[in-house]
């Protein structure tokens, strides 16, 4: 059993960085690399600090992980310094730890138990011992292929190559069907690929997980947008089940004087341009070097922006939020755990340079004779609710600051799934938040076409993504085989209390 008094015996540590003047002359990832011995000792002291709690809210999927990690029962493994069987109990419910313990923003440990003690000094770092368990798994050389017992015969497409079509891919592939995979890139990865940067997750984390997914059997085409380069009949004629993973792919925009200029985009087509100059694919068009980046946004994507404009050497960065600065700690009335915690969130970009500003949003850009952006003007909000309880955000005084700006970046979110043929071929429509519906079995109202990840629940976690591409194959598996022993760790209308 677990230590009861680990928590109480060691602090938490955090994973050390690289030094920045390093970090931001290459695009490696943030964390320093340790040596095998350190890192195991350190990483086998940081589980040790799970108790092994009587009610895990760590892995419910309404506080903490959507996927049921049994996150008590390997934290326990690795205090004891046995690895492989970690391994074994972390990939038993989730696909791609490498990926989750990278990117997620772990709501496990939010609803942590250790949290709730001010004695504890913080939850148990569960992320990291994730990421570790992970990494250590693929470079023992103990992740390896596993195929199907015996085929099924029959024939499952997944359109969209991100983490909640990965998930569905691998599970059906193992549970004996022939699984292809469409993506309309040139590389297959979806947001994995073209949206996060290299920094916060090396894509040969990602490679190495597609190369063992080849080796299971799961075939993938790349450069096929279907409903153009391949039909809906065509693609209906050739699987006997369709999963649309398609992402939420349409950014929010603003309406905002002078949105027109040059040199004010949206966030991904900055971030897709860096990242496939990290491919080799040739420099960016739309890049932060030397010039002044204003970025409006305070989430997960305005901290990717800022870290890339660091690393392309901007001459300054802004960015802007139009919400009050979050506490440092959780209120108990606003956010009471285990739920998510409404706190300010540092980034690893965020200790290399720029300044954040907040209850601010833009009045106007302003151009110069070219027509290309120059600066940005800006004043005081407040948001607040109309009486309909819609968000309004509204102008606090009439004092308009002027900053200069060469490139400005919208990284407020996205509107939902993007429109494409292949949702008109299949006679699908939107629903009014932007999302693809579908009943109690992940099937839309096309028989035989299911969805899941972002397309379904909106832009999400990449968490939720894989929880959702795992549940779709049982529906998917169950729809073709009339049964199925695959996990299905979330219900269609499940809904995080831990809302990011």
């Amino acid at each position: 059993m677990a230590d009861p008094h680990g928590f109480l015996k060691h602090a938490r540590q955090e994973p050390a960085k690289r030094p920045v003047d390093e970090r931001l002359g290459d695009w490696d990832e943030v964390y320093a690399a340790l040596d095998g011995g350190e890192r195991e000792q350190q990483v086998r002291t940081q589980a040790a600090r799970c108790m092994d709690c009587g009610v895990p809210f760590c892995h419910s999927s309404s506080a903490g992980c959507p996927l049921g990690n049994l996150i008590p029962e390997w934290n326990d493994l690795v205090r004891r310094g046995r690895w492989d069987e970690a391994g074994e109990r972390l990939h038993a419910t989730n696909n791609f730890p490498e990926f989750t313990g990278r990117l997620c923003p772990a709501p496990c440990e939010a609803g942590c138990v250790v949290a709730l003690s001010p004695r504890a000094g913080g939850a148990v770092a569960i992320k990291r011992v994730e990421q570790t368990i992970a990494d250590i798994g693929w470079e023992r050389g103990s992740v390896v292929p596993v195929t199907a017992t015996a085929p099924t015969g029959r024939s499952v497409a997944v359109v969209g190559s991100g983490p909640a079509g990965l998930a569905a891919a691998q599970q059906l592939t193992r549970a004996g069907h022939e699984v292809t995979v469409y993506e309309r890139d040139d590389r297959l990865g979806g947001l994995l690929r073209y949206g996060i940067p290299e920094f916060k997750m090396e894509k040969k984390v990602l490679d190495r997980r597609l190369v063992q997914m080849r080796a299971e059997g799961t075939r993938f085409v790349t450069g096929c947008e279907v409903g153009v380069d391949l039909t809906v009949d065509e693609l209906r004629s050739r699987h006997d089940a369709v999963v649309l993973a398609v992402g939420a792919l349409r950014g929010r925009d603003a309406d905002v004087p002078g949105r027109e200029l040059t040199g004010v985009h949206l966030a991904m087509e900055h971030l897709v341009q860096a990242n496939r100059e990290c491919e080799g694919d040739g420099p960016a068009v739309i890049t932060a070097a030397g010039k002044h980046v204003v970025i409006i946004g305070g989430g997960d994507t305005g901290a990717d922006c800022l870290g890339t404009a660091h690393r392309q050497g901007a001459a300054s960065v802004l960015q802007l939020d139009q919400y009050p600065e979050p506490p440092g700690e959780r209120d108990e009335a606003r956010s009471p755990w285990p739920t998510w915690p409404l706190i300010l969130r540092t980034y690893p970009a965020h200790d290399e340079g720029g300044e954040r500003r907040y209850e601010v949003a833009v009045e106007e850009f302003v151009g110069d004779e070219d027509g290309h952006v120059r600066a940005v003007r800006l004043r005081r909000v407040q948001v607040g609710r109309d009486a309909d309880g819609r968000r309004q955000v509204v102008p606090v005084g009439d004092e308009v600051e002027e900053f200069p700006c060469d490139l400005a970046l919208f990284a407020i979110g996205f509107e939902g799934v993007e429109r494409m043929p292949l949702l008109d071929g299949l006679g699908l429509t939107l629903s009014p938040r932007g999302s693809i519906g579908c009943g109690a079995d992940w099937q839309t109202s096309q028989p035989g076409v299911f969805v899941c990840g972002d397309a379904h629940r909106g832009a999400s976690l990449v968490v939720w993504a894989i929880a959702e591409g795992r549940s779709v194959a049982a529906a998917v598996d169950a729809h073709l085989t009339g049964g199925s022993q695959l996990p299905a760790p979330v219900h269609p209308t499940a809904l995080p209390l831990a809302v990011v």
